[in-house]
């Protein structure tokens, strides 16, 4: 948390509200909002567009974490909330709504920084494994469509496995354009003559 970060704290108490945003300064010269009412969270993340959402809740039901994870935009932001007690199964709801940091035993003013200093480091974490896992599945869909236009070119022109991939590969250089895009085009080509 070195470089100034926008935050958004949920806390209807005034005067907990207050400790917390003295807490969170002392962390660093950060641009702290107060939000009250939870109701308007998702319309105050649309204006702010915060770095981190810090959501203090004493008892929180399965239904307000997931409402919460959802207005705060957990898959957008780091998501740091702090309860006064939880179980397994909260535990459990926090993390898959997008969670970054869940504390239990509430908010002490000692524990911000680092706690937030642990959200955002997984926040990043989650949302590289994210881009990668992104990256690996379009990768692996235009694999199957690579393989599917070989397959229908080794058919159609009697063609070995290689002599097939060299066909695609200069099909898609002449053209310019990529091989994945040539392979659609040819597995599309053949669905509609079927």
């Amino acid at each position: 948390m070195d470089s100034p970060l926008a935050i958004i704290v949920v806390e209807p108490d005034r005067d907990r509200a207050l400790a917390i945003v003295d807490a969170i300064r002392l962390a660093g010269e950060h641009r702290v909002s107060v939000l009250a009412d939870p109701a308007g969270l998702a319309r105050r993340v649309a204006e702010i567009r915060p770095d981190l959402v810090l959501i203090d809740i004493s008892n929180p039901s399965r239904d307000s974490l997931e409402e919460l994870a959802l207005a705060s935009g957990s898959r957008d932001r780091a998501v740091a909330m702090f309860v006064d007690q939880s179980d397994s199964g909260l535990t459990r709801a926090a993390i898959e709504a997008g969670i970054s940091a869940y504390v239990v035993d509430g908010l002490r003013p000692e524990r911000i920084r680092p706690v937030l200093d642990a959200a955002i480091a997984r926040f990043h974490m989650v949302s590289r494994i994210r881009t990668e896992l992104a990256a690996t599945k379009a990768a692996l869909e235009e694999r199957k469509v690579i393989d599917r236009a070989k397959g229908l070119v080794m058919r159609a022109k009697g063609l070995g496995e290689e002599q097939a991939y060299s066909l695609l590969r200069k099909a898609a250089m002449d053209q310019g354009k990529r091989l994945s895009e040539v392979a659609q085009a040819i597995v599309m080509a053949h669905e509609v003559l079927k």
